[in-house]
């Protein structure tokens, strides 16, 4: 299986179009370019039933952020706080990075 181009990053803030955490804001904790998926913090939690073991103490049913279709999440400008389309733009040196469409501001640091 191919990795997909993914345009999140991890600590993106980003907003879900569509499931039944829609219009909700949310960090992106980790992204997963082969699988096309991406973890939310506090966003699509779903229920382990888990038993104790040595590093776990205390068993039972633990709530746990599950894996998001990156085509259900957009970025969310950190300058307009609105979100947004990214557009790929070359810089000086020879490096590309993501900028919002809106206002133009680059996203990366």
């Amino acid at each position: 299986m191919e990795a997909l181009k993914v345009h999140i990053k991890k600590n993106d803030s980003v907003l879900v179009l569509s499931g039944k955490d829609r219009g909700k804001r949310g960090r992106v904790l980790a992204v997963s370019p082969k699988k096309g998926t991406a973890l939310v913090e506090r966003l699509n939690l779903i229920k382990r039933h888990t038993r104790p073991n040595p590093r776990q103490k205390q068993g039972g049913i633990i709530e746990k952020e599950g894996p998001l279709s990156v085509s259900k999440l957009m970025l969310i400008c950190p300058r307009c706080d609105r979100p947004t389309r990214i557009r790929r733009q070359g810089l000086e040196n020879d490096k590309r990075v993501r900028a919002c469409r809106a206002c133009g501001e680059t996203v990366d640091k």
